[in-house]
């Protein structure tokens, strides 16, 4: 299981999504460009020492990440489909993709995954933060596949 995240723009949710990889041992791939400097010690603080314990992966934009996935299904969370996250059935080698916090993903990259899905939340809020939304989808998925860590 891998988690995969178009152009981030903070610091810190980035952080956090590592800190998630290494303890749910998911990797990380970031799709570039970053929103911010990748030595950037806001990244470090959040993961802490776990960004030791996570393979992180660097993409210089979508067509080279595409370039390493191979038959792998990317499954695109976003708030623009009705189709549940919970409602998917998970492969154990499905990349979990999320979009950049401000706009999401294009819809040239929205088109060229295989499954989109959304997180169900409350109507009158928008959208969750992207941590927060990667470790729903992250753990929903491990959980499904037998592959929550011990």
């Amino acid at each position: 299981m891998r988690i995969a995240l178009f152009e981030p723009e903070i610091a810190g949710n980035v952080g956090a999504v590592l800190r998630l990889g290494a303890c749910m041992g998911a990797a990380v791939d970031l799709i570039e460009p970053l929103g911010f400097e990748w030595d950037d010690r806001r990244v470090r603080r959040t993961a802490m020492d776990y960004i030791d314990h996570v393979v992180v992966r660097r993409h210089a934009d979508f067509d080279a990440f595409r370039a390493t996935i191979g038959s792998q299904r990317l499954v695109l969370f976003t708030t623009k489909t009705r189709q549940s996250s919970y409602d998917l059935c998970y492969r154990p080698d499905d990349i979990l993709l999320f979009g950049k916090e401000s706009a999401g993903v294009p819809e040239a990259v929205s088109e060229a995954c295989h499954e989109r899905v959304r997180i169900p939340m409350r109507p009158e809020v928008r959208s969750m933060n992207l941590a927060s939304s990667a470790a729903l989808a992250l753990g929903e998925a491990l959980r499904q596949t037998a592959s929550l860590p011990g």
